[in-house]
């Protein structure tokens, strides 16, 4: 119980829940629901109380480069974390090219417990010939569809020029 602590004494102080175990998730879209006979669904007693039985997590929530340099090819690793009890597939919508970002991951389904690693790419790359004192930042969402939701990945740069 959330009441009591692990000495059975009461709490004092509120429990503050991961957003993973809250009832909505940052960042997501959820889709509607469709019924698919053939995706392995579990339906016992004890699992019948959770309503979110799939779903995957990002480590790092969100990613910012920070100051890049004009020019420049930059990456870092997304880790996609499957925290339901199924496998679960997903597919990420490439930005347009004029973010200068790409996504490269490996397709297919991710078991339960498993993760996926995304290898986000930035080109450091000017988009409007304005002067904005040496810097300009680029931000975009990085959409990644999965079976139940879709999950927005904020990326953000400032590119010195």
């Amino acid at each position: 119980s959330l009441m009591v602590d692990v000495t059975g004494q009461t709490r004092k102080n509120k429990v503050i829940l991961p957003s993973y175990l809250q009832e909505k998730k940052p960042n997501t879209i959820p889709n509607e629901k469709i019924e698919d006979p053939a995706s392995g669904k579990l339906s016992t007693s004890s699992l019948a109380t959770r309503q979110d039985l799939t779903g995957f997590h990002l480590i790092p929530p969100r990613v910012t480069f920070g100051v890049l340099k004009e020019g420049c090819t930059y990456a870092t690793t997304v880790i996609m974390k499957n925290v339901g009890v199924n496998f679960s597939r997903f597919r990420v919508k490439q930005p347009p090219p004029h973010t200068g970002l790409r996504v490269m991951y490996t397709p297919g389904p991710v078991a339960a417990g498993l993760q996926a690693e995304l290898d986000i790419e930035i080109f450091a790359m000017l988009i409007g010939g304005k002067d904005t004192g040496g810097l300009e930042e680029v931000s975009h969402n990085i959409e990644i569809l999965t079976e139940t939701e879709t999950l927005l990945l904020p990326v953000k740069a400032n590119i010195l020029f």
